[in-house]
């Protein structure tokens, strides 16, 4: 279990920078010769103008002062362009993300969603983009819309499925289904249904298409009332109908962070359309699945006569273990009938539970997590089922003590329309390509589907018991990276996957697996015109010894030019989860922190993933506690390495690294600043207002009002009368995961009672996901509090903000668009 959501880039529902040029002139977007240069050819033609100069000046020797000056003039042109600066919270409005990469059935072209900060930094635009396989091209935009998502190949190439939301009235309305013919013409959209359309797949043969929808019998009803009533010379009702805002509630999980409050008269269910091939042709979707239950990764059959897909059909989950039935239901219609039943854990995640069908459509392969023992933590692993009556899964990473899929966190993840992953099968059958976590690198791996497995509750000891490499694996990509996003052709021939590092937000790249030998191909440098710019640095990867002889995996971000002699502050800066791992991707904070003139240590204590299955639930019933003391080792290890001010200690982390961070502030006085984030402060209160329930005994034996004495025990707020540090609290306030009420509103209250010197900070329709999904001003201005509080006390600037009587004006914060 996680209190994080995972994945960011899981996160739901572009500016034209960079070189780019429109693929279909009539189409989507038109752009100026001047935008279509490319950056190489930028730089060829600045080279032809230097050696048009030279040839030309070199015959008119007698104007040597001319030349000279000339010279020193494109001397200093080169010199600007070498200079560099320090990476700024602003520059995050010039981030470019890609999302949901899609290959061409051809294995030629690949379809991306590009998202980028809107105009108005308030959001985010999302358009659909392609570059070639074979590369040597910029991206070309392929749909004009500001809320356009996930892409999906017609099996012929011919036509490009996608999600487009609009706006009315400032507003957006829900997505609906959208379709751009590849050689040529304008997009479309053909669905208007009330609540939107959502996970389009197409069937085989190309004419259909299943989709999910939340729609009712009644909101159509409703909707057709709507249209015949703004029909000329209709009849005005005389009084509009009034629907009722007060929610009854009747079931313990009623709202989710960043979804918002459940609705049971909305589950969704799967629909299907024909497939339009111009906006003339009209169709209509049709309901294919009933009932009160969701449904969710639907697949076609291979004929395309059937629609697999799973269903929790209990109406209280939370009571029992964690399990999924499959189904089949006619593409024709009909009652679905019950496969068999998943009796493991899918919810973990994104891509948690998301089918992939075998290539003889006789097997579907999925990630999922054993339910026996109840754990803290139990590695998510990679699972192969029949599609036959009863069946049970096979595991076939039951000996390999890895994390299938497992999450390295940042805060650079798309922060809208990323995708989900899932397992991809070789042609032959006999393989499974997914992405595996190993302390704190995400790496592309082959699995043999043919082994044996182990599908009991075993494998967590099993895993304990000979933890390793198996020999039915092999490695497909390598590397001090994160392998954020995959996918393949059909045959699975040619991979292309999205890669972040330390210094890269993210970027395409490509393999030819019909190569032998053959190495990866980069596709895109999407934000190379920002990045160059920018003096990034590299972290320093350290291992260090915790009290018990652990090792303990940490990274160093330091300031650029970093001096050994000199002494620096330093930032712990703690990850939630907590069963969630930093690692070597790209941090934005990290970056800034440093670039501010701070070391940061960012460790992955016990508790984290990618370090094998004890590692992760090591911390089971004990958290927090062993986790507080590999933190304080790792600050320890660093100050003995002599250029670290030991008075100038700061700490922070969000979700669970903000509990922590209440923790360390309760247990020691070392250091001089804290900044909780999304925190909590009491697990009693937690208990009662999460947004997921704690009814099973994951973390704790017992509610709180059984064993009160243990949650008061582990919970922050029970060590208050401890704290000296001055504290800030960065709260969102729609955050449902760790609700306010539970964390920094106390701390924050005690604090004040204490006179200890905190402030809080709290961000409007914010959720959980501020950090990394959030208002583009609003993290901007995340971070500006969090280095301000650090600026305030560790390195003494002013900060009358902060301040209950400032003794000078605090000016006024205005968002100004443009510049940094």
């Amino acid at each position: 279990m996680t209190l994080e959501c995972g994945d960011p880039a899981a996160a739901g529902p572009l500016s034209n920078r960079g070189h780019v040029r429109a693929l279909h002139d009539n189409d989507e977007a038109r752009m100026t010769s001047d935008e279509r240069m490319t950056k190489s050819g930028a730089r060829s033609v600045r080279s032809t103008i230097f050696r048009h100069s030279i040839i030309r000046h070199s015959f008119v020797i007698r104007h040597s002062s001319f030349v000279i000056c000339l010279l020193a003039f494109v001397a200093g042109i080169g010199t600007a362009f070498a200079e560099k600066r320090p990476i700024t919270e602003k520059d995050l409005f010039d981030f470019v993300w890609i999302g949901d990469p899609q290959i061409s059935p051809d294995g030629s072209r690949i379809a991306f969603v590009r998202v980028t900060v809107n105009e108005k930094k308030e959001g985010y635009n999302t358009s659909i983009w392609s570059v070639p396989v074979a590369g040597g091209e910029a991206p070309h935009q392929l749909t004009k819309g500001d809320h356009d998502s996930a892409p999906r190949w017609s099996p012929d190439g011919k036509f490009l499925l996608f999600l487009r939301t609009t706006e009315k009235d400032g507003k957006p309305e829900p997505a609906q289904l959208a379709i751009l013919p590849t050689a040529g013409g304008d997009s479309f959209a053909f669905t208007d249904l009330p609540k939107g359309a959502g996970n389009p797949v197409w069937a085989p043969d190309g004419k259909s298409i299943a989709f999910t929808s939340e729609t009712n019998a009644e909101d159509l009803a409703k909707q057709e009332r709507k249209k015949n009533n703004e029909k000329p010379g209709s009849p005005r009702s005389a009084t509009a109908e009034h629907e009722s805002d007060v929610r009854v509630i009747t079931r313990a999980v009623y709202r989710q962070d960043n979804e918002g409050y459940a609705d049971p008269k909305h589950p969704t269910h799967i629909w299907i359309v024909t497939a339009p091939h111009s906006a003339e042709e009209k169709v209509k979707p049709r309901q294919l699945t009933t009932g009160r239950f969701d449904e969710e990764n639907a697949i076609w059959s291979r004929d395309g006569s059937q629609i697999y897909f799973t269903s929790s059909r209990i109406d209280e989950p939370y009571y029992d273990l964690p399990r999924t039935d499959l189904y089949s239901v006619a593409a024709a219609g009909g009652k679905p009938v019950k496969i068999t039943t998943i009796d493991l854990n899918t919810q973990f995640g994104p891509g948690g539970g998301a089918l992939s069908l075998s290539p003889d459509g006789k097997q579907v392969a999925f990630v999922a997590a054993t339910n026996q023992p109840i754990n803290s933590y139990t590695e998510p692993d990679l699972w192969v089922l029949d599609l036959s009556p009863n069946a049970k899964p096979r595991n076939i990473t039951a000996n390999f003590d890895f994390d299938i899929d497992g999450f390295v966190i940042g805060d650079s993840a798309p922060p809208r329309a990323g995708g989900l992953n899932k397992p991809i099968w070789t042609a032959d059958g006999k393989g499974l390509i997914e992405v595996y976590s190993k302390e704190g690198k995400r790496n592309l791996a082959l699995f043999d589907a043919t082994v044996a497995g182990d599908g009991s509750s075993a494998v967590a000891s099993a895993k304990a018991d000979g933890p390793g490499k198996s020999s039915t694996v092999q490695d497909l990509t390598s590397g001090n990276h994160g392998v954020m996003s995959f996918r393949a052709t059909p045959d699975a021939s040619k991979l292309v996957y999205v890669i972040s590092t330390p210094t890269r937000v993210n970027d395409l790249f490509v393999l030819d697996r019909a190569t032998p030998g053959a190495s990866s191909t980069q596709l895109t440098n999407v934000n190379d015109e920002l990045f160059s710019k920018l003096n990034l640095t590299e972290p320093e990867e350290i291992w260090y010894d915790s009290f018990d002889g652990k090792r303990i995996q940490a990274w160093l971000q330091k300031p650029a030019n970093f001096d050994v002699h000199k002494k620096y502050p330093l930032i712990l800066n703690i990850h939630g989860g907590p069963h969630v791992a930093y690692g070597h991707i790209f941090v934005h904070e990290f970056q800034w922190m440093a670039a501010k003139g701070y070391v940061v240590l960012y460790p992955n204590p016990r508790g984290s993933t990618s370090y094998g299955q004890e590692f992760g639930n090591v911390i089971q019933y004990r958290y927090p506690g062993d986790d507080y003391k590999d933190l304080m080792a790792g600050v320890d290890e660093v100050i003995k390495r002599g250029y670290i001010d030991d008075k100038k200690l700061g700490v922070t982390g969000g979700s669970g690294g903000g509990l922590l961070t209440n923790w360390v502030v309760g247990q020691t006085g070392r250091f001089a600043a804290a900044v909780a984030q999304r925190d909590i402060a009491s697990w009693e209160n937690w208990w009662y207002t999460g947004d997921f329930t704690l009814f099973q005994p994951n973390w704790f034996r017992a509610p709180p009002f059984e064993d009160p004495d243990e949650y008061r025990a582990r919970s922050p707020i029970s060590y208050i009368t401890n704290v000296k540090t001055p504290m800030m609290f960065i709260l969102g306030e729609t955050d449902y995961r760790t609700p306010p009420g539970a964390g920094g509103e106390q701390m924050f209250r005690a604090l004040k009672f204490r006179k200890i010197p905190t402030v809080m900070v709290r961000f409007p329709n914010e959720s959980h996901e501020l950090s990394r999904s959030g208002q583009p001003w609003h993290r901007v201005e995340r971070l500006q509090h969090i280095v301000g509080w650090f600026d305030h006390w560790l390195m003494g600037v002013p900060k009358p903000e902060y301040e209950v009587a400032p003794q000078e004006e605090v000016p006024i914060k205005r968002a100004t668009i443009g510049g940094n």
